[in-house]
């Protein structure tokens, strides 16, 4: 029995840090091991960023439609810690999707669909809220420090 080509086994050896024609080598899922890589998702875990790398290697799943960047760990920089300003941004950001600008002015505890209704449920069409998801009006959070 003759041995299949590499071309229709669909597998190709890469060396990830050395793509040789100046691309980004693409891997599909589970194709080799990802030694001293991660995705930005998993360098947050660890509590890392990128830095300013570029990416070394793309990963792609469901036939391309699906991909993701993969960074070398030893390059990667600690996170910046959450300072007063950027929490009262986020706070203030949070605030918009999460009050209703309709009659009853609450803050839910979720973004409210207002790209597509305009406002709360209560407000659209009478659907009765669960009290325990909003703050009644003047909605406003106590930030943590």
């Amino acid at each position: 029995m003759d041995r299949p080509d590499e071309a229709d086994t669909g597998l190709v050896d890469v060396d990830p840090y050395d793509p040789g024609d100046g691309s980004l080598p693409v891997l599909r899922w589970r194709q080799a091991g990802y030694d001293n890589l991660a995705t930005r998702r998993q360098l947050r875990q660890m509590g890392l960023r990128p830095g300013g790398q570029q990416p070394v290697l793309r990963i792609e799943c469901r036939r391309g439609r699906r991909f993701a960047w993969l960074y070398r760990i030893d390059l990667a920089k600690p996170k910046r810690p959450m300072t007063l300003a950027k929490e009262a941004a986020l706070d203030k950001a949070m605030a918009a999707r999460q009050t209703c600008p309709g009659p009853c002015g609450r803050r839910y505890a979720h973004c409210l669909p207002l790209k597509t209704l305009g406002s709360c449920l209560e407000c659209f069409d009478d659907t009765p809220a669960d009290p325990t998801t909003y703050i009644a009006p003047p909605a406003k959070h106590l930030l943590a420090a």
